[in-house]
């Protein structure tokens, strides 16, 4: 969404390495659930920890209030999928 709005190759990167991050997870998650959980969770919470302080300083639902909403849900599934192993 940075890029197409303005244009930021930082941010066609940085989505592109966290997109893949997370499709490794989700290979993971058969063969070794551990590590794709572990690997997810992080990625999430990473996530979290640079779009919820964006969210919450300019309340702009695009991209930083839906990136935060959406890396909440998968610290929440993360936590959730770990106490279930």
């Amino acid at each position: 969404m940075g890029y197409a709005k303005a244009g930021s190759t930082a941010s066609l990167i940085a989505g592109s390495i966290s997109g893949a991050l997370l499709l490794v997870a989700a290979f993971l998650l058969p063969g070794s659930p551990v590590a794709g959980i572990v690997l997810g969770g992080i990625v999430s919470l990473l996530l979290i920890g640079y779009f919820l302080p964006k969210f919450l300083s300019t309340h702009a639902m695009m991209p930083a209030g839906m990136m935060s909403l959406l890396s909440v849900i998968g610290v929440v599934l993360a936590v959730l999928a770990w106490m279930r192993k």
